[in-house]
């Protein structure tokens, strides 16, 4: 049966609360080429899948968790499992280990072949539960004829579960404690988890109005002019926030919001109740151009704006979001200011050409943001452009773990043939990298931009932040400019003499520490990003770990509110947590150059 979030004629599980509820997102492992849909080239990593995969050991590494079913087990009452990045192992061991009335497995379309691998799991350990199947899989055309599930939920999940228990749909909504990333690894170095060095994610609602048409998330939750919000005030936000704050131990956030400042009275209030509490938060958001636009640069910094996600498509596309600005120069004002900038861009669009493309990525390139996301053009199932693809006879016979936008075209384009694709789309990676540098590098520099203008500014609330921001660039960051000066110095000269420049300045601005710190961890580094260029190249992985979570668990007749484990990582190389052991593996080598 195929149901909607908002869907009303929903016969609740006759246990209804009582029923005992596994949630599962598919089962790993993800970087490798499998029978069930597993590509080595879409890791189950934001950044190295789509952001810095062509950056080698400087690319920047991290997992994150499977937000929508943390949001949905924190907003049920029933006794609740969430099974997070499992092997099918884990999956039918925890299918036998109790007696599940309720199923609830998350996927995206690439995870077709594991979802309806893991429906089948249900059916042959675990016969009596109801399966429910949901996220953007559920958006795959005639799904119910090709899985085995009792539910198919297209859209938001929270109040379907709530429903489906016999709950309050309406009821106001808690949210989780999540932090933003873990697994983080660069230059060939695994950093220890830490909450109070991370960002915490904040959901304050799904959707995009904008609806732009090959937009998945604005399709799956109602399409244009359409958005759920889960805190629709500014008050709201900062209660939650400061709870997060409590709880964590964070002072940054990341805002799971698709287009965050365009609600521009939510931001506003969201301002004034910072300004109030004294708090020196960081944000990190996404955006459209014509929202940051709706902003001063001074109301950006004083909200806390650190880091922008948004979308730069070619200035002869269509989307109104990019009309009448110059995203060049918007783009180097944030920058200026120690805003941080992800550019994200279409390749592929209809009036790409052999002949204009590579003009196209190189304005894209041109804008020099700290990350640059490139994606083919893909007409994805449940969005207007698959509809309008498929209407005119141009979608092609392509397999679902290869529609994710990372590989190949999965339509007929009018000028560039599937091939082709993949050609200018590495290629895209490849000239950010070579043109601008490591996103490391980038980001140490916008940081250092923004330290130099506000770390003497008169707001309190503002020179605080810049100063914590600026903290890691008195030591590993700068340590790590040393090591990427090093190894860029032969293979690109132009971007070697950048960071070392900016290495410079850096140590001129904080003093010998800063530079007897670089002294003992840039050689290490140095060592790490060469060796983890040779595990990359000899084909090395990661995976993240497992997390097995119990909410309202009943076990041996008592009643816990959480029980948490989490299973280790996949990955048993340990960190270099200090600088004793980073002084001991400089030790190890046989020579290291360690001068200026």
């Amino acid at each position: 049966m195929v149901s909607t979030s908002n869907s009303v004629w929903i016969t609740p599980h006759p246990k209804g609360t009582q029923a005992r509820v596994l949630l599962s997102s598919v089962f790993g492992p993800y970087a490798q080429d499998d029978e069930f849909g597993s590509r080595s080239i879409n890791p189950m990593e934001l950044y190295h899948n789509q952001v810095t995969r062509e950056q080698g050991s400087f690319s920047l590494r991290m997992f994150h968790r499977s937000w929508g079913l943390m949001m949905i087990q924190r907003n049920i009452s029933a006794p609740s499992t969430l099974l997070d990045f499992p092997t099918l192992d884990d999956f039918q061991r925890e299918l036998t280990s109790s007696e599940y009335d309720i199923v609830g497995i998350s996927g995206i379309i690439p995870n077709f072949g594991k979802v309806r691998e893991m429906c089948r799991q249900v059916r042959r350990l675990s016969p009596n539960s109801i399966i429910v199947v949901g996220g953007h899989v559920a958006a795959i055309p005639g799904l119910d004829a090709l899985i085995d599930a009792d539910y198919i939920v297209r859209g938001e999940g929270i109040s379907w579960m709530r429903r489906y228990l016999g709950e309050d749909p309406e009821a106001p909504i808690a949210h989780p404690e999540i932090v933003s990333g873990f697994g983080f690894r660069i230059l060939g170095m695994h950093v220890p988890d830490s909450k109070c060095d991370t960002a915490a994610t904040i959901i304050p609602s799904v959707g995009c109005p904008l609806g732009c048409n090959f937009c998945t998330t604005s399709s799956f939750f109602g399409g244009k002019g359409k958005s759920i919000h889960f805190y629709e005030t500014g008050d709201q936000l900062f209660d939650v926030m400061q709870q997060m704050e409590r709880s964590l131990g964070v002072s940054s956030f990341f805002m799971m919001d698709e287009n965050f400042l365009l609600n521009r009275s939510r931001a506003m209030q969201l301002l004034a109740r910072m300004k109030e509490a004294g708090k020196s938060w960081a944000l990190y958001v996404f955006s459209s151009v014509n929202a940051i636009r709706k902003y001063s640069m001074e109301e950006l910094v004083q909200l806390g704006v650190s880091w922008i996600w948004v979308g730069l498509e070619s200035p002869n596309s269509s989307y109104a979001k990019l009309k009448n600005t110059d995203t060049r120069a918007l783009a180097a004002e944030l920058r200026q200011h120690g805003i941080k900038i992800l550019g994200s861009t279409i390749v592929g669009l209809e009036h790409h050409t052999p002949q204009n493309i590579h003009a196209e990525i190189e304005y894209a390139v041109s804008h020099g943001t700290d990350f640059h996301q490139f994606m083919l053009y893909t007409p994805v199932p449940g969005t207007p452009l698959f509809a309008q693809m498929q209407q005119e006879g141009r979608m092609l016979d392509v397999d679902l773990a290869d529609i994710h936008g990372q590989y190949k075209f999965n339509y007929k384009h009018a000028a560039i043939s599937r091939d082709e694709s993949k050609v200018f789309l590495d290629w895209a990676f490849r000239h950010d990298f070579e043109r601008n540098g490591p996103s490391l590098f980038r980001i140490c520099e916008t940081t250092f931009q923004g330290w130099k203008r506000y770390h003497n500014d008169p707001d309190l609330r503002v020179r605080r932040r810049f100063t914590a921001e600026a903290r890691k660039l008195r030591t590993t960051y700068n340590a790590a400019l040393w090591a990427m000066e090093k190894r860029l110095r032969t293979t690109n000269p132009p971007i070697s003499k950048r960071i070392r420049e900016l290495r410079r300045e850096i140590e001129g601005a904080f003093g010998t520490f800063t530079r007897v710190v670089r002294s003992v961890v840039g050689p290490v580094l140095l060592w790490t990003s060469k060796r983890e260029d040779k595990r990359l190249a000899n084909g090395a992985t990661y995976e993240p770990e497992t997390f097995v979570e119990r909410r309202n668990w009943i076990a041996d007749k008592l009643r816990h509110t959480a029980d948490v484990i989490t299973m280790r990582p996949r990955d048993s190389e340990q960190p270099l947590t200090n600088i004793a052991a980073a002084r001991v593996a400089v030790d190890s080598l046989s020579q290291v150059t360690s001068g200026d």
